[in-house]
């Protein structure tokens, strides 16, 4: 979380929700963002960016980590 990001920056309700609904709560809630979904053990790039919120999900498609812009 940084406070360089405008609007909403983390979405802890999430977590047990299912990815996609997840994915469209976070891109209504601040339109500044692109929610990401990725599977859990992806590896994914390490630089932050304002724009992007990573939904991790299990094999179920259940989020498994509080989304967070970065």
């Amino acid at each position: 979380m940084s406070s360089e990001c405008e609007g909403k920056d983390s979405w802890p309700e999430l977590v047990g929700d299912k990815g996609k609904d997840a994915a469209a709560m976070i891109e209504s809630e601040n339109h500044l963002v692109n929610a990401v979904i990725v599977k859990e053990g992806t590896f994914v790039t390490a630089d932050f960016r304002c724009d992007r919120v990573r939904v991790w999900v299990n094999k179920g498609s259940i989020v498994t980590k509080v989304p967070i812009i970065g």
